[in-house]
């Protein structure tokens, strides 16, 4: 899906790292109002994710940032990553724009197959984006919450994945289930025994159950030794 607005790429500043990346701050400007990213750009390769955080905005992501964290790990198996602020944090209309905008730039950069990562709000965020978008192959909500989710139906027959902290404090995780139930397969739920909202406890278990299921997605299978 398209969206009616204009979007320009402004470049924020890049960063080089080991001849295996390129870091760099963007501004995806539209008619109202300037979308802040940040890209982690393989030298090659057709896959990406796009992250998206709660209904405060921000990048870096929940369990001491995770996803900084598997954009810099993806990027060893061809995979771009970018991670996007919203414009309107909290505003579900306005939020699922920009995920869409977000997915165009990707494929006007080639990418042809995009998984899309969001915790809490952005998990409801992800779901109504992964639905209206043909570019969204797999999504993944995290801690997410029921409202803008209904619809989780309708996302078959791409993936879904949930992932959620038994021990949520703000929102439980009766809502990934009730949304589980609500989804058709292929389909996935995770509970982290003794984690909460922000799934810090649980840092160790998300980056591998979510690297995991990322890989799948893509079909990137490990080097035999």
């Amino acid at each position: 899906m398209k969206t009616n607005e204009t979007v320009e790429v402004e470049l924020r500043g890049a960063e080089e790292k080991a001849g295996l990346e390129k870091i760099e701050d963007l501004a995806l400007k539209t008619d109202s109002g300037t979308i802040r990213c940040r890209l982690h750009a393989a030298r090659s390769g057709e896959a990406a994710i796009l992250w998206v955080f709660g209904s405060g905005g921000g990048l870096g992501g929940p369990a001491g940032g995770v996803y900084e964290r598997l954009a810099n790990e993806f990027i060893s198996f061809t995979v771009s990553s970018l991670q996007l602020d919203y414009r309107r944090p909290g505003h579900l209309k306005s939020c699922v724009e920009d995920v869409l905008i977000g997915v165009d730039y990707l494929a006007s950069l080639g990418k042809k197959k995009i998984a899309l990562v969001g915790h809490s709000f952005g998990g409801a965020v992800v779901i109504s984006a992964g639905i209206l978008s043909p570019t969204v192959a797999a999504v993944a909500a995290l801690s997410s919450q029921t409202s803008g989710a209904e619809n989780a139906a309708a996302l078959a027959p791409k993936p879904l994945l949930l992932i959620h902290g038994a021990d949520d404090e703000i929102l439980p995780a009766s809502c990934s289930q009730h949304i589980y139930k609500q989804a058709r397969e292929p389909k996935e739920l995770i509970l982290y025994e003794g984690c909460r909202h922000g799934l810090d406890r649980c840092r160790d278990e998300l980056d591998r159950d979510l690297t995991n299921w990322l890989k799948g997605v893509f079909e990137i299978e490990e080097p035999t030794v």
